[in-house]
């Protein structure tokens, strides 16, 4: 769930804002968010040679509602424009 306080927001947004400055192309992006998965699993572990299978099973979960909640907000309704600009296909 992405909706954290908003107190909590900023220190990540300008972080992640200085990253976005170098991030260019859907490799790039792929290369920054394995990398923060990756790096947040390590120290949560203590090691990447210490991470169990169900902080590996969380992470996914993140990834997956992450790519959810982008479909849900951004895509389902740029869908919905293009179907009634063009024409239902059901």
């Amino acid at each position: 769930m992405p909706y954290i306080p908003l107190g909590n927001r900023a220190p990540i947004e300008w972080r992640i804002h200085e990253v976005l400055g170098y991030v260019h192309t859907v490799g790039e992006l792929n290369f920054a968010v394995t990398y923060l998965v990756k790096r947040y699993l390590s120290d949560l572990a203590g090691g990447a040679d210490r991470i169990t299978y169900a902080e590996y099973n969380a992470a996914i979960g993140v990834l997956e509602s992450a790519k959810l909640e982008l479909y849900r907000r951004m895509v389902a309704p740029y869908e919905d424009g293009k179907r009634e600009e063009n024409g239902d296909v059901y």
